[in-house]
């Protein structure tokens, strides 16, 4: 099955386009203003780079471990390992590669701040793909803390802090992308390609998932709507992105209700007015937080 890897099987094998979720690195400097702060900016692309080959080399482990299973599935089987595209030997050459190359740009860029966020990512992820992924409730909880982690490891290289609120936003509208991974997950293949699924009911995972969304627009709206924020930032209009932020989830909840296996990644990349709602809620906070007088 095995045949010559091309260079861009390993391309495709790092998943660059799951690289978007790595853009959580850049919620604290942004709402900390220090987005065009030239030397916090510049650790924190480090720590972005040095992320993102962090999470090529799980990926690249995850397939390894779950090649067999690709193959039996009707999307994953053309992924480049479960395909043949990619010889194992030469993934595993990959993703010790991938891992050296992103703890040195961390250590020569940030030093040991973030360090111990950027391993517990990698273990959490290592036990997942090892077989806590076929533990009810702990798998998502283990998606959940991929999306955190990234989060507080952004405020950790550069020393910044993030609001109570924006971390219960975060914790929420995660749980709402897993729960409804799951679920379109369970609807598409019946729970034969993934073990964890069998424990799982199509109505359990639809009510948690709609009410951590709810959370997630009430943790946002308050975090808006708080005095301290609106003193920090100097401005009382942040409650207006609240509709934006509706909006959003609301076509990103119509996709998922389609055709769709719920992976957040290929439902926004897939969705142009959906990333065209994400670029309008990016630049009106922004505008928002660093205008002066708003």
């Amino acid at each position: 099955m095995s045949k010559k890897a091309r260079p861009l099987d390993f391309i495709k094998l790092m998943r660059p386009k799951h690289y978007i979720k790595n853009f959580l690195i850049f919620v604290s400097i942004t709402f900390d203003r220090n987005l065009f702060n030239p030397p916090v900016l510049t650790q924190a692309l480090m720590g972005f780079v040095a992320f993102c080959l962090l999470t090529s080399a799980v990926y690249v482990l995850n397939d390894i471990r779950d090649v067999e299973a690709d193959r039996q599935h009707e999307v994953k089987r053309h992924r480049p390992i479960a395909s043949g595209a990619v010889p194992i030997p030469a993934a595993w050459v990959l993703a010790a590669a991938l891992f050296a190359a992103a703890l040195t740009i961390h250590l020569a860029a940030c030093g040991g701040r973030g360090l111990p966020f950027m391993l517990a990512y990698f273990a959490v992820n290592l036990g997942y793909s090892l077989g806590l992924k076929h533990i009810p409730f702990l798998d998502i909880v283990l998606l959940v803390m991929g999306f955190v982690l990234r989060v507080i490891y952004g405020a950790a290289i550069v020393g910044s802090s993030t609001s109570a609120w924006v971390y219960l936003t975060v914790f929420s509208l995660s749980f709402y992308l897993g729960l409804g991974k799951r679920r379109n997950e369970l609807t598409k293949t019946l729970g034969n390609t993934r073990k964890v699924l069998q424990y799982y009911s199509y109505d359990f995972l639809d009510k948690f998932m709609y009410l951590c969304l709810t959370l997630a627009i009430t943790f946002y709206a308050l975090w808006s709507a708080d005095a301290q924020v609106a003193a920090k930032y100097g401005t009382d209009k942040l409650i207006w992105t609240v509709p934006i932020v509706i909006i959003i989830l609301m076509k990103y909840s119509a996709d998922i209700e389609s055709n769709s296996y719920g992976d957040p990644v290929d439902v926004v990349m897939h969705d142009k007015a959906l990333l065209l709602l994400g670029v309008l809620f990016a630049l009106v906070m922004v505008f928002l937080i660093y205008s002066p007088g708003q």
